[in-house]
């Protein structure tokens, strides 16, 4: 019936209206509206930087292809020079390129570029806790304290350079008992590179075989995968929706729930034999800091954050320093003559029987240049850790409102064939300068300004210890009949798919 004969017959104006609607016209009314709201979500303010007009509600994501996303911005980068925008539903993300740009950001800015973005995925895991993601106060306090207090348990001192060689001795004990057979090294490193990092939170280390540790390594590895992966990034579009879909997010949520579970089991068998004069590790002096404010609710110094500041202080002191010794294993199998330079250095400064130290480093400038161009062709974090714009400001002109994600383009910085004389291969002469070590300006694989690294010194020395120690004990090549291959996995980090070695030793 029409709206008119409805009327007649005595049915209410606004009845008679719905009544009337054709089905397909309510349908296009409410897409029309989503569009219409979805423009005004999107809409990007005056003076913002350029970038691609993205589909309603997906935005620019159907631009990148999430198996290489941080080599397909770069067409962006030729499109509309060294700063742009992209949008990803309601997440509005500006990507900064250039050396002068990238140091504005992270060292120049430090009022109203410092924080981090607090993603869904994030806020559902760790809320606003944590060192890594933690911004404001919060952050300055949890900062101040973990630096403090890895320096209490030896980070820069004798004592934890003596755990590092004692874990490298341990490494290369296990790689040996390979005989010389293919194996893949990924979490004989993992194990290894972690126990320096547990023996300062847990105060203990964990042996190769111990299956809990395993699974643990397995489960920081799976999530640092699936992060990164398109489940999780619809998740951070529109977690109201995406939060009841089966997908890789839900695994995601399980993993580290159990991480944060096995954390929560360490503190309280802390907890049972703690003595608050006599701190033995990370959570120790924790809990000794925690029990200063037991009546004070507005403290960041709660179990929440120790959970999480100690699973940022696991991950960050294993994943990234792990999977770049592991491209630095890879590289020298794929190149041997670089790798019989390493060896003769080695042999010339150290020799058979010492153990490698950070003293060394110094005195073998192509073995630091090696370890450097490991750094810069593995690439592990190739945005760098984002950034979020705190209050209002301006960047090259434009202007970029509170709440606005920053990445600065590390890969265009350590790929730029205007810098690198051969940016896409291999080349430790990048860090040399007649024969010696070359430091460069444009180089920042542990960030700059007051969000850098904070285990830096502690990574170099790791780096130079493991390393050395590697190519002291073996050669590493290709088992027969396979390629090796520089293929990524792209994730929270970039690191290399899987791939076997043959650790021979010398003789």
């Amino acid at each position: 019936m029409s709206v008119r004969a409805l009327l007649a017959v005595g049915v209410p104006l606004g009845a008679a209206i719905w009544a009337g609607c054709h089905r397909s016209t309510l349908l296009l009314g409410a897409l029309a509206f989503l569009l219409l709201v979805d423009f005004l979500r999107r809409r990007r303010p005056n003076n913002y930087p350029p970038g691609p007009w993205g589909w309603p509600f997906f935005g620019n994501l159907f631009d990148m292809d999430f198996e290489q996303s941080h080599l397909s911005l770069q067409k962006f980068v030729k499109n509309y020079g060294s700063i742009f925008c992209l949008d990803f539903g309601g997440l509005h993300g500006v990507f900064v390129t250039g050396l002068p740009l990238i140091k504005e950001v992270l060292a120049e800015k430090t009022q109203s570029i410092v924080n981090r973005p607090v993603t869904p995925i994030r806020e559902r895991i760790f809320k606003t806790n944590g060192l890594i993601m933690s911004s404001g106060q919060v952050w300055k306090e949890q900062r101040r304290f973990a630096l403090t207090t890895l320096r209490n348990f030896g980070l820069g001192k004798k004592n934890l350079e003596e755990r590092i060689q004692e874990e490298a001795r341990c490494l290369c004990e296990a790689i040996e008992e390979e005989k010389g057979q293919p194996f893949d090294p990924h979490f004989k490193i993992n194990n290894a590179v972690s126990n320096v990092i547990c023996s300062v939170t847990f105060g203990e280390r964990f042996e190769y075989h111990d299956v809990q540790f395993q699974e643990l390594l397995r489960l920081l590895d799976e999530t640092m995968c699936l992060e990164a992966g398109k489940w999780c990034q619809l998740y951070n579009m529109w977690p109201a929706i995406v939060k009841f879909l089966p997908g890789s997010h839900q695994t995601l949520f399980k993993d580290w729930k159990k991480l944060k579970s096995f954390v929560a089991q360490m503190i309280e068998k802390h907890k049972e034999d703690w003595d608050p004069e006599k701190p033995r590790d990370f959570i120790d002096a924790y809990l000794n800091e925690m029990a200063k404010y037991t009546d004070n609710t507005t403290s960041s110094f709660h179990e929440e954050n120790l959970i999480c500041n100690t699973l940022d202080l696991f991950f960050a002191g294993t994943e990234t320093t792990s999977t770049t010794l592991r491209w630095g294993l890879l590289y020298m199998a794929i190149h041997p003559e670089i790798q019989e330079k390493v060896q003769a250095e080695i042999d010339h400064v150290i020799g058979q029987s010492q153990l490698p130290t950070t003293a060394n480093r110094d005195h073998m400038p192509y073995t630091n240049a090696v370890i450097h161009e490991v750094l810069r062709m593995g690439n592990i974090v190739p945005l760098n850790v984002p950034r979020e714009v705190s209050s209002d400001t301006t960047l090259a002109g434009y202007h970029l409102p509170k709440g606005t994600l920053v990445l600065t383009n590390l890969t265009a910085l350590h790929t730029d064939p205007a810098k690198w004389a051969t940016p896409d291969t291999f080349n430790p002469e990048h860090f040399l300068e007649n024969g010696q070590f070359r430091k460069r300006d444009d180089f920042l694989p542990f960030s700059i300004g007051k969000r850098a690294c904070l285990g830096e010194q502690l990574a170099r020395s790791e780096l130079f210890i493991f390393f050395t120690s590697f190519l002291q004990k073996f050669t590493f090549k290709a088992p027969a009949n396979e390629k090796l291959s520089t293929k990524f996995r792209m994730g929270i980090t970039l690191s290399p798919v899987s791939y076997r070695l043959c650790a021979v030793p010398p003789g």
